[in-house]
């Protein structure tokens, strides 16, 4: 993919669709597909395809399989709910598709991170090597806060939700490299474009499904999740950004790597440094 505003990736991104689960699930691809594999799980409201800036910083020969979860980017849509466990069912059927005989090395971010760390635990024979970058868990939760958040479900279940509207990629750019000022301009635009859809009006709507703004009637509970993370059997590096409000992760005595001058979106503002970090891990699994 190129864009009118000036980024080229070095390395041609393939498309191709795969029903996982009922869902028609978008796929992402570059490399050779008969080097090693590398699975990418993208974070919430991003999309499979702007990993691109940490593809074109690899320096070694990767088949690189980025999906975009159900209800985001180009993958089909859910009827009414989205649920954490889907995602759970749904990595494990992609990669039995992509390697159904051998674990699989996996890079995942924020919450594409938190659904491999939970799924590494919980199917270790199936995960070769893990890089997690900021998908340290969420705060726990206080069950007094059950009723509430049930209430909020069914009340806003009820009205249509919706994401913001842009009056062109270029206005959609503008705003992402303002949340990210590390990135360039081309960079930006570029992940417009990855984003986002023009109408016939020349309205910018994002590829994500509104109902993924629902709150979750599940309160989150941490000591489940570190029961998962407690599991997890092969390799693994943890990642994070120098200035990111989520830097700072429950695990100990795991091999860490912080990226100064960089947010959460670490394969926006950094993607050399993200690149050269995943491949000297994952150098030893070769």
């Amino acid at each position: 993919m190129s864009t009118s505003n000036g980024y080229q990736p070095r390395i041609k991104r393939r498309d191709r669709c795969l029903e996982v689960r009922g869902i028609n699930y978008h796929l992402s691809e570059w490399g050779d597909r008969q080097a090693p594999l590398l699975v990418y799980l993208h974070g919430w409201a991003d999309t499979g395809a702007t990993f691109q800036f940490v593809v074109d910083a690899l320096e070694h020969e990767w088949r690189i399989v980025a999906p975009d979860w159900r209800g985001f980017g180009d993958s089909g849509r859910s009827v009414s709910s989205y649920w954490f466990p889907d995602y759970l069912a749904d990595l494990d059927e992609l990669l039995n598709h992509l390697s159904p005989n051998d674990p699989v090395r996996i890079v995942g971010h924020s919450m594409g991170a938190n659904v491999a760390g939970l799924y590494a635990g919980t199917m270790p024979e199936r995960v070769a090597a893990f890089v997690n970058i900021e998908g340290f868990g969420l705060r726990d939760s206080d069950p007094a806060d059950a009723p509430g958040r049930y209430r909020a479900w069914i009340e806003r279940s009820r009205a249509a939700e919706s994401f913001s509207t842009y009056k062109s990629f270029d206005h959609l750019g503008s705003r992402i490299r303002q949340r990210n000022p590390r990135m360039t301009g081309a960079q930006a635009n570029f992940v417009a474009r990855c984003w986002a859809v023009e109408d016939d009006d020349g309205v910018v709507h994002l590829r994500a499904d509104p109902l993924h703004k629902l709150p979750n009637p599940v309160l989150y509970r941490q000591s489940e999740a570190a029961a998962c993370w407690s599991g997890i059997t092969a390799p693994l590096l943890l990642v994070c950004g120098s200035d990111s409000e989520f830097r700072n992760q429950p695990f100990s005595d795991v091999p860490a790597v912080e990226i100064d001058l960089s947010g959460h979106m670490l394969h926006f503002e950094a993607p050399g440094e993200l690149a050269h970090a995943i491949e000297t891990f994952l150098r030893n699994t070769l």
